[in-house]
């Protein structure tokens, strides 16, 4: 039996961490605002599509016959991030780190099926509290399927749907409401409307914060009626790297055996979303689709000019995640290649800064809260990693990041592709893996853009590869980041073919 002295010392122990649990959870419901004296309260539109590849834009030049009008002109009357990066290349997670400013690992949504934790804090509800009018527009995507008519925190207006939605008549939940739309209404043109229509209506006496997230241009893809076959029979150029699979030419350049074994799967351009369709199919059924995207972007700055609110409010379209369309004989997304880890991102506010900019400097999407949490006169909370980006665009002289960190955790839907670590730089990209053996990689982005040469084996680079694994494990134990999350899912897997049935 304990003595009584230590039953007090037991009993006071459990006393302080109960206490600490409840400070922990009281501070994380507790809303601390810090106002920036010296700033007046901007108003802000952010756009987010879903799945736009970061080049395929009208003004990049990519696709010479794709014609972007309204996104070149946020460029050409704005800015144009070359290099900004989602730190994971999936839906939901992504999603996440843009509303949180945190890394997956933290606020734990680490894929499309993980349930929204309570604690997790979206900074539109700091806006909120500090006076704005907030609206939410679109697709969500994050939390269990049975939650996803839950009210969208941070917003005093939300309209939205279910998982990924549907392009032709859709229902949308409005502030609790469902309701059904027929007669071929197409959701790109129904968000638009809709996010324009709150505008029309609010308090033009108070800042506010449009948030317009788009289902397009996720697959299956479908243009809006009036775009169906523009880009019909248009060419397109397979990567470099499209081939390498199709027989062993991958093992002399180094390459995981899992990128081989993708290229028949949902994931891969020779089994793609279990279809036979042609890459080039793909290619062109998705830029029709972003066409719709496009004249979003156009109408909402029509009415900003209408308006007078052209030239100071702070405009910023990305997407959500990159896509790959035959690099590696891959395409979607979640890997660490460039182009699935690559989104676009531009950037108006005529007022702020100077159009036509190409900013080179790494940007995330952990980025965007504490940018507009500053244009908004609030200081970002201190457990945000990220920063604001506008010193960037008024050339200012900042101490700004070298690298860039990445995590993709396996998901039991798509088993195809391994949990991924990885850490970039200006020159080189590092990719370890986890829980399969196979080869991690390593390339050199200046020499070898089209990530064609694994170098991970070769002498002359063990210094570059000690370095990058030292400065990944670093992020992940400073950030707690040394654990794999795992989520209850007791189902057949949706995208592996080769077991059907097993749950």
């Amino acid at each position: 039996m304990k003595s009584k002295t230590s039953m007090t010392l037991f009993l006071l122990l459990q006393l302080l961490y109960l206490m600490a649990g409840a400070q922990t959870t009281t501070n994380s419901n507790n809303l601390v605002l810090n106002k920036i004296q010296s700033v007046k309260p901007r108003n802000v539109i952010f756009i987010l599509t879903d799945d736009h590849r970061y080049d395929f834009m009208g003004f990049t030049g990519k696709l010479p016959w794709l014609k972007t009008s309204n996104m070149d002109r946020l460029f050409t009357e704005g800015a144009w991030f070359k290099n900004a990066f989602v730190t994971t290349s999936l839906c939901s997670p992504s999603r996440a780190s843009i509303l949180t400013g945190a890394y997956s690992h933290v606020h734990t949504i680490v894929d499309n099926a993980s349930p929204e934790p309570k604690n997790n804090i979206y900074f539109p509800q700091y806006l909120q509290k500090a006076g704005y009018q907030t609206a939410f527009f679109g697709k969500w995507h994050m939390g269990e399927e049975a939650a996803a008519d839950n009210p969208r925190p941070g917003f005093n207006h939300w309209e939205s749907f279910k998982g990924q939605g549907v392009y032709y008549n859709p229902t949308l939940n409005i502030n609790g409401q469902q309701v059904s739309y027929k007669d071929s209404t197409y959701i790109s043109d129904l968000l638009t409307e809709h996010a324009i229509g709150w505008l029309q209506k609010r308090d033009a006496s108070k800042p506010f914060f449009l948030y317009l997230s788009h289902k397009a241009v996720h697959a299956p893809m479908q243009p809006a009626k009036r775009h169906l076959g523009i880009y019909k029979n248009q060419p397109y150029k397979v990567p470099a790297t499209y081939y390498q699979t199709v027989a062993d030419d991958y093992k002399k350049l180094n390459w995981p055996e899992w990128v081989k074994q993708q290229r028949y799967s949902w994931h891969g351009v020779d089994y793609m979303y279990h279809t036979h369709q042609p890459i080039e199919e793909l290619v062109q059924n998705y830029c029709e689709t972003l066409m719709g995207v496009d004249e979003s972007v156009g109408a909402v700055l029509n009415y900003l000019k209408q308006q007078g609110l052209d030239k100071n409010t702070l405009i910023i379209y990305m997407g959500d995640n990159g896509f790959s369309f035959g690099e590696h004989g891959l395409i979607d997304k979640r890997h660490f290649y460039e182009e699935s880890v690559k989104v676009p991102f531009l950037v108006y506010c005529p007022e702020l800064f100077k159009g036509g900019q190409t900013i080179q400097k790494m940007v995330q999407n952990i980025d965007v809260a504490p940018t507009i949490l500053s244009v908004a006169g609030l200081q970002q909370p201190a457990d945000m990693p990220g920063k604001s980006f506008l010193p960037l665009l008024k050339a200012d002289s900042i101490q700004w990041r070298n690298k860039i960190f990445y995590e993709y955790y396996w998901e039991y839907d798509f088993p195809m592709t391994p949990t991924v670590f990885g850490v970039r730089s200006d020159q080189f990209k590092y990719i370890r893996y986890y829980g399969i053996w196979d080869t991690n990689e390593l390339y050199d982005l200046v020499n070898d853009p089209n990530e064609t040469t694994n170098l991970i084996n070769q002498p002359a680079y063990a210094g570059v590869v000690k370095q990058m694994a030292t400065d990944l494990y670093d992020w992940l134990e400073q950030t707690k980041g040394m654990q794999i999350p795992l989520k209850k899912i007791a189902r057949p897997a949706f995208g592996d073919y080769r077991h059907k049935h097993i749950q």
